[in-house]
């Protein structure tokens, strides 16, 4: 059996980030001690919780080494996410979003059909993961998600005005390159080459002579390679499509897949797309520009509103074992 990790869908990627679980904690806030790396209004982050999930986070990338400078964009991103987290649910919380089980259960059954058979659940095992816990992952990212919709994404729109604006200043994103479209004979010897192009200057059809002739898998549609811009075929191909007017044939061309006739089909001049043609691309572009801009202010300002405190000297010790050891090793 193979030991190589399982691929993980992006939506069991987004659960798995999200994991660090807080605890809830009376105490003083000010009395943190070694077990625990964060305190978020009144909820605190233990540090073995933690610890647990940077060994997952760096588990499912290819670090070898892990020495402390490699490790520590990872651990400083993981508390980002599990402070961030803490923030959003408690205040989903105090906005009484509710999310029910069937709605948990119905996610859930859209996670395991993106694995084969049977994969779902070594994937979760290999994560250390019971379904009871992916349950409540999938239950507090539906709340964040309800509270994101409801309370941050529902004040972003992009205006009509806004689209015509965007679609104009980026001109290059939406113009579409000068396209040619070609067809090709492919034979192995030179002597035939010539054979057809003399048969093609006599007035023989170069569909007819590709399709009985030509090497070449596109002999069946008469060798017609369809539309392409500079760049996508071997240079000696863009070499004849961008000299040659719709209708005339090239000389006989060399090249490593053998001798080649082209025929110039037709010829698509460069130019911009209309707003009515990509106005459904843009306004999606726009608007997770700003969903994601709405995000980062509502969560600064969480933040800006609730005491939130990292623990620096318990943050130094946790530490990046490598997988299947524990603190005692």
């Amino acid at each position: 059996m193979s030991s190589t990790p399982l691929a993980i869908p992006s939506l069991l990627v987004a659960l798995l980030a999200l994991a660090v679980a807080p605890a809830c904690r009376p105490e003083d806030p000010d009395a943190l001690g070694p077990d625990v790396v964060a305190h978020v209004n009144g909820e605190v982050i233990q540090r073995a919780d933690f610890e647990r999930e940077l060994q997952r986070e760096l588990a499912a990338t290819e670090l070898r080494e892990r020495t402390p400078e490699q490790v520590e964009p990872f651990k400083r991103a993981l508390l980002d996410s599990a402070v961030e987290r803490t923030l959003l649910l408690q205040a989903a919380r105090e906005l009484n979003i509710q999310v029910g089980p069937e709605e948990v259960d119905r996610r859930v059954l859209r996670i395991s059909a993106d694995f084969p058979d049977e994969q779902f659940e070594s994937t979760l095992a290999q994560s250390q993961l019971s379904m009871a816990q992916l349950k409540q992952r999938t239950h507090d990212m539906l709340v964040v998600e309800k509270l994101l919709a409801q309370h941050v994404y529902a004040r972003v729109a992009v205006t009509e005005a806004e689209l015509r604006d965007a679609w104009a200043k980026h001109e290059a994103e939406f113009t579409e390159p000068e396209r040619v479209r070609m067809a090709q004979i492919v034979v192995r010897e030179l002597d035939e080459a010539r054979r057809l192009l003399a048969q093609l200057k006599a007035g023989k059809g170069f569909a007819e002579l590709a399709r009985r002739y030509s090497l070449s898998a596109d002999a069946k549609v008469g060798g017609d390679l369809g539309f392409f811009a500079r760049g996508v075929m071997p240079p000696a191909f863009d070499e004849w499509a961008f000299r040659l007017a719709p209708g005339q044939v090239s000389d006989v061309v060399a090249t490593d897949y053998g001798f080649h006739l082209f025929k110039v089909l037709e010829r698509k001049p460069s130019r911009k797309r209309e707003l009515s043609e990509v106005r459904g691309e843009l306004e999606s572009k726009l608007l997770a520009e700003r969903r994601g801009a709405a995000q980062a202010k509502y969560i600064a300002e969480l933040k800006a509103k609730r005491r939130v405190r990292i623990n620096e000297a318990a943050l130094q010790l946790v530490t990046a074992r490598p997988a299947g050891t524990t603190a005692k090793d």
